[in-house]
């Protein structure tokens, strides 16, 4: 089938690879000439694990292209695939100017009919939104559908060629039958398509990741009790994890949590609700969480230096908001850092992928290091703010050797208690008892 995806943002050039790997024609559509040059000479533009081999792969065998125009990527095209940014407005609503910009073109472009599917997550009534700006130009018929993505950033390959489900809201047989077919490949294995009207889908998308932020926030909240009262969350979370009700995942307290999904979408969410004159406490609070959760260590760390940051140089090893994506949008880090620099520390970072990313929004503010340990040189302690899986078992010895006071702040729990204790650390973690072995 011939595709066109409009956007090669994470979720377009994920959605046009993938669909391409299973024998689609597909154009991907961008504006940015830049982008499109470096994708179509076979530079990939984002780190995501697995997905440049199948990139290559597809754009060797020409069923993968880039286009910066919209009336070639969609001329032949069957499936439109709109993958495009909705970032939030300073009310926190999802800024639809670029979807909508793109349907006003569509109208003018389309000669026959065709399925043109919102891919972008998007607030309740904007496939009706495009569909209205469709129609004041098209002279032809064609159907607007909604399909939300749930791809995790760092498995997002994994995730499109084997969903756990895939959502399409139309009331339209036609179009039905089209996603049915191009999704058929995806879904040999039994996991359903879940057909249902077009609010519905938009809603769901939403719904599915404030549900998920909420109960990351509920278990920080948990931490938060567990440092009060005695408690360790790491067991408590293996007690909740084994009801079937509840589930193993999202249970693990840190720093909160950031990216392009979780606090766009919460908040977004919070603003259609007030829309439709809706009080939606919950994910207030959610929000409200989140917000000091990320610094939940910044009061650690200056009373273990005596509320005197001033000329203390810091070491921080991870920048993304979550492991196996350069992704730095809303990371806690970032907020870290700028509690630090506040306080008149220095920093020192590491990061195996977004270094180049935060140099990008930060600049000189801080140093960074081109190994995780050369950030620990003559560094006063050590913050971790990212889970990747090579800080997990570092080198104890040398980590103690390089700092000038044993100390570390790790706002993933990546470590052992007993394990610090035995090593001589001061270490803080996130619901779980202070080791005060040295100072």
């Amino acid at each position: 089938m011939k595709i066109a995806v409009v956007g090669t943002g994470y979720v377009g050039l994920v959605t046009g690879t993938c669909f391409a790997e299973t024998g689609n024609d597909v154009i991907c559509v961008d504006v940015d000439q830049n982008k499109v040059t470096k994708l179509s000479s076979g530079q990939i533009t984002i780190h995501e694990p697995g997905l440049e081999k199948i990139f290559l792969r597809n754009q060797k065998e020409n069923r993968l292209r880039f286009t910066t125009s919209l009336q070639e990527g969609i001329k032949d095209a069957k499936i439109i695939f709109l993958a495009l940014p909705t970032p939030p407005g300073e009310d926190g609503s999802a800024d639809l100017k670029y979807i909508l910009g793109v349907a006003d073109e569509l109208g003018k472009l389309i000669t026959d009919y065709k399925v043109i599917v919102d891919k972008s997550t998007v607030p309740v009534g904007t496939a009706e939104k495009v569909r209205a700006r469709i129609a004041q130009n098209a002279k032809t018929a064609f159907d607007v559908v909604s399909n939300p993505e749930f791809l995790r950033e760092g498995v997002a390959v994994e995730d499109f060629m084997k969903p756990d489900r895939v959502v399409i809201g139309t009331n339209s047989d036609r179009a039905k039958k089209i996603m049915n077919d191009i999704y058929a490949p995806f879904v040999r294995q039994g996991n359903p398509l879940v057909f249902m009207d077009e609010k519905s889908a938009e809603l769901t998308k939403y719904a599915a990741n404030s549900f998920l932020a909420t109960k990351i926030s509920f278990m920080n909240e948990i931490a938060q009790l567990c440092e009060r009262m005695g408690a360790d969350v790491d067991q408590v979370r293996r007690g909740m994890g084994s009801d079937d009700r509840i589930g193993k995942r999202f249970l693990f307290p840190g720093i909160g949590y950031g990216g392009s999904c979780f606090p766009k979408d919460v908040q977004a969410l919070v603003k259609s609700s007030t829309e439709v004159n809706y009080d939606f406490k919950i994910l207030n609070a959610v929000m409200e969480v989140n917000t000091v959760q990320k610094l939940h260590l910044m009061p650690s760390i200056k009373s273990y230096f005596n509320n005197d940051l001033k000329g203390k140089k810091i070491a921080l090893w991870g920048l993304a908001f979550k492991p196996n994506t350069d992704d730095i949008r809303e990371a806690p880090a970032l907020y870290i850092i700028d509690a630090l620099l506040k306080e008149g520390a220095s920093v020192a970072a590491f990061d195996p992928e977004a270094m180049n990313n935060v140099k990008g929004v930060l600049g000189d503010k801080i140093t960074y290091a081109e190994r995780q340990y050369d950030a620990l040189t003559d560094a006063d302690a050590l913050v971790i703010a990212t889970e990747w899986s090579e800080f997990r078992t570092p080198d104890f010895d040398k980590i103690a050797t390089m700092l000038k006071n044993k100390a570390i702040f790790d706002g993933r729990n990546l470590f052992d208690l007993n394990q610090m204790e035995e090593s001589g650390f001061y270490y803080v973690s996130v619901g779980r008892k202070l080791i005060k072995a040295s100072s």
